[in-house]
């Protein structure tokens, strides 16, 4: 039974690292080129400068949802499944 419950905690835990780890390359890597194509069009034309920030900065928000959407599934990851799996277990274990 014990051997059982840490493979649950270390699947939950490998789970939220794994997810974090994808979940943040994504928007980091959105925003980095988004930023940098703002500064260069501003770099171009100058007096374009309020529309391009504003479109960069509503990208950016839009961007950074998927990260977001990643912290909240691993924080379940890390909190709720391994509580929830346990149970499971247990309740698997007493009907046996």
């Amino acid at each position: 039974m014990a051997l059982a419950i840490g493979i649950i905690l270390g699947c939950c835990a490998l789970g939220a690292g794994i997810c974090m780890g994808i979940g943040a390359i994504g928007p980091g890597i959105g925003e980095g080129n988004a930023v940098s194509k703002a500064c260069e069009a501003i770099g171009r034309q100058p007096e374009s400068k309020s529309a391009v920030t504003s479109t960069m900065i509503m990208g950016c928000a839009i961007s950074e949802t998927t990260g977001i959407y990643a912290l909240v599934i691993s924080i379940l990851l890390i909190f709720v499944a391994p509580i929830t799996m346990v149970n499971i277990l247990k309740n698997t274990i007493a009907s046996l």
